[in-house]
């Protein structure tokens, strides 16, 4: 269980990763040593998972995000772990998460363009014979996108 020092902490975190132990352990009104130690516990605990830079997509000219249905042609476990082993190994997946209702899968994918999500679909998905359809909705424009958990 987390408690308030830990909560602050993670939040603190969330917004600077790269903060310095001395200025986030005055931040929450602890010494170094102690506020160290508890980050290092919420790492061994898995609470705190990694730490990441964050970048701007249209900056790299990944400027398309789609978001894709994929409903396999088995409902195996072997197809299930196939497809997961393979769209892990694509860079251009985001996420993959299994859901509910007439689809297996969502995939966030992102591409420089349509075009190169078009060969993206036919050459890394399409050709997969496990994939019974798949159902792009192209993101127009994404109003925000949050990176920080509610604590």
């Amino acid at each position: 269980m987390l408690d308030k020092k830990d909560q602050q902490l993670l939040v603190a975190l969330q917004s600077q990763a790269r903060i310095s132990i001395s200025d986030l352990a005055s931040r929450i009104s602890l010494s170094d040593t102690p506020c160290l130690r508890r980050i290092k516990k919420l790492e061994q605990e898995k609470v705190i998972i990694g730490y990441h830079a964050a970048l701007d997509p249209k900056a790299l000219n990944l400027n398309v995000l789609v978001y894709a249905f994929v409903r396999l042609s088995q409902n195996s476990v072997s197809a299930a772990e196939q497809f997961e082993q393979h769209v892990e190994k694509l860079p251009h997946v985001l996420e993959c998460c299994v859901i509910s209702g007439s689809y297996d899968y969502l995939l966030k994918i992102i591409a420089h363009d349509l075009e190169s999500y078009e060969q993206f679909v036919k050459h890394q998905l399409g050709g997969l014979s496990y994939i019974a359809n798949i159902e792009s909705t192209v993101v127009l424009k994404q109003s925000f996108s949050k990176k920080q958990l509610p604590l």
